[in-house]
């Protein structure tokens, strides 16, 4: 037997999903991979490639060829880093598509939450805190979470609940 609350989160995850990828890699021109390494890069600019493709969930050979796309889209540029490292920075125009695809996810988000009321949004944001602090345990990684996160708004007048998770747990 189904459990209807667990049906109606999947079936609502889903929709969510769907709309802010479209949001994003419209606004973007990239694919969903290749929007999350962008907003990824906006947030801890440098990073090599392989870490890069772990925090969009890719492996490295595939994170290479992303990062070959958004290099070629003139999106990221390389810069040697110490040794044989190299690091992975956006351009003014991969700043400029993280800007866009923000708000380009925002603007569904804002949309589907309007049918909410102030009370209502409140116990809301109580329960997605309570949900992301276990999915925090379940997934174990802040940054594969918020890989697509406006992690300001996150954060402007709250604690992110992953963070503050991750911080429980002793890995921050």
């Amino acid at each position: 037997m189904h459990d209807r609350v667990a049906n109606l989160l999947g079936a609502a995850s889903l929709a969510v999903t769907d709309l802010v990828l479209a949001g994003a890699t419209d606004a973007g021109r990239v694919g969903a991979s290749g929007a999350a390494a962008l907003v990824v890069l906006s947030h801890a600019p440098g990073l090599g490639v392989t870490e890069l493709g772990r925090r969009v969930g890719l492996t490295q050979s595939a994170a290479a060829r992303m990062v070959d796309g958004l290099q070629a889209a003139g999106q990221v540029r390389r810069r040697p880093g110490g040794g044989r490292a190299v690091q992975v920075l956006l351009t003014p125009e991969g700043e400029e598509s993280v800007r866009a695809m923000l708000a380009a996810r925002g603007a569904p988000l804002a949309g589907v939450l309007a049918v909410l009321d102030d009370a209502e949004r409140e116990v809301l944001t109580g329960l997605l805190a309570k949900l992301l602090a276990r999915l925090y345990e379940e997934i174990g990684d802040s940054e594969v979470i918020c890989r697509l996160c406006d992690r300001g708004c996150c954060t402007s007048g709250g604690v992110c609940p992953v963070g503050q998770a991750e911080r429980d747990a002793g890995r921050a």
